[in-house]
């Protein structure tokens, strides 16, 4: 029993010691300590060349939400029996309810593309994934899916 015991200890404690390693102490990043890097010895003859940039990374995903959409999108939300069209316009929606009535959003703020709020009648659309929330003043606000 001892002997299985001293044997788990002896495997546990390099994969210990190896984990302790890999985690940072004072919160600084192993990379950026100065014992990894450093600081290069200064050459009085020749001015320092500029650093290079950093190559990109594949899996850093950058999304522009000022730029236009190019493409407009339909699509179609259910809404307590009835049924509502959002047309996605690029920077303002157009919503179309099941009585006939249209009403078109601005963006608010204009920059993003999930809030929408008509000027004149100050109602809203809130689109979050496969929900939009839409807000009537007056009338209780309709959560919608698609």
């Amino acid at each position: 029993m001892a002997s299985r015991r001293l044997v788990r200890g002896l495997l546990l404690a390099p994969l210990l010691a190896a984990a302790a390693g890999c985690v940072p102490q004072d919160g600084a990043p192993k990379a950026a300590s100065a014992a990894a890097f450093p600081a290069p010895a200064q050459q009085a003859t020749a001015p320092a060349a500029p650093p290079a940039p950093a190559p990109a990374s594949a899996a850093k995903i950058t999304t522009d939400l000022t730029a236009p959409r190019s493409a407009i999108g339909m699509a179609t939300y259910r809404c307590n029996g009835s049924v509502i069209s959002i047309q996605n316009l690029g920077t303002s929606l157009r919503v179309a309810g099941p009585d006939g009535w249209t009403e078109e959003f601005a963006a608010s703020p204009a920059n993003q593309s999930s809030r929408y709020q008509a000027a004149a009648t100050h109602d809203a659309v809130v689109i979050d994934g496969r929900e939009a929330l839409l807000m009537k003043k007056g009338s209780t606000p309709l959560t919608c899916r698609r």
